[in-house]
Order: structure tokens, then sequence, then C-alpha cells
């Protein structure tokens, strides 16, 4: 009294209506303005890697001697606007002795800077151009500041010409 049922495996025999399922982009998921954000960082942290990159190469073409710095790609690298480029002036007609950031800012009245100014333009400017060259442009003199060998070779000037400017015979 047993019935015996028998059961047929057959493939596709029932057909679904389901469609295929398309997947979503990134832009859809985490939204249009967020996926630009992060594509542009990533594009950004590409732009660093290849200029950090470029500072190696720029930093051992320098000590082969293969590549020379002269003043416009200096102050390209450090100064940001015009205040910045009167700043290298005046600490450059100062000579090797240096000069005080409070003498910088008397001389620059039009701009009404205060000796802290000054002092931390210096310092942003010096570190600009150590990021790109690996160079500071400024050093400190007991309290005074002035322009580093590097500086002066970029400039044009040696050391002798400046001390034979201050030092020489008055008329």
């Amino acid at each position: 009294m047993s019935e015996h049922i028998e059961q047929v495996l057959e493939e596709n025999n029932v057909q679904t209506l389901e469609k295929p399922h398309k997947k979503r982009s990134q832009e859809d998921k985490i939204g249009r303005l967020k996926y630009n954000q992060f594509l542009l960082k990533r594009v950004l942290a590409k732009l660093e890697k290849v200029e950090e990159t470029q500072r190696v190469i720029l930093n051992g073409l320098k000590g082969a001697g293969y590549f020379h710095f002269d003043a416009p790609l200096i102050q390209r690298f450090s100064c940001s606007d015009q205040v910045d480029v009167e700043i290298v002036d005046c600490v450059q007609e100062a000579g090797v002795q240096g000069v005080f950031p409070k003498d910088v800012a008397k001389d620059l009245q039009q701009y009404s800077l205060k000796y802290y100014d000054v002092s931390r333009r210096i310092v942003r400017m010096n570190k600009r151009l150590k990021l790109e060259t690996g160079e500071v442009l400024f050093e400190k003199r007991g309290h005074r500041w002035a322009l580093t060998k590097f500086a002066f070779d970029a400039y044009g000037a040696t050391l002798e010409d400046v001390r034979g400017d201050k030092g020489g015979v008055e008329e």
C-alpha cells in the first residue's frame, strides 16, 4: 500500500520574471558630491606623491651641481605676495650681519606690519622653501634675521660683495 512518488528534476522548469540585477555606482551609493570630493582627494594625494618625487630629483640634481636656483625661482617658491618680496629685499640690503624684524617693519610702514608679523612671514617663507627645495632662505643671527649662503648664491651676490658694500669707504 505504499505509493511510490517519483520526482523528476528538470532544469528550467519554472520561468522567473526577474530582471538582471543592476549594480549601483559609488555615486549612487554615497551621493554625487561626496563621491566627487573622494575623487578629488585621491587625485590630490597622487599629485602630492608626484611633487615629492620631483623634490627628491631636484635635491639630487642640486647636490650634483646640475641645477642652479635663481632669484625669480626662489621668490616663486617662497614668497606668497609682494610683502614677502619686500621683506626679502630689506633683509638682503642689511647684508651678512642681518636686521631686526622691528627695523624691517619700520622700513615697510606702508604695509602696517608689526615686528611679529615680519618674523611670522619669514618663518613661513623658510617653511615653503624648505618643502620645495630642502634649503632655507633666512637664518637667525642672535635676534636678527639674515640671508643664508644659499640665498646669497641665488640672488647673485657673494658674501664678500655684501661685506664690501657695508664696510666700504664712506664719501
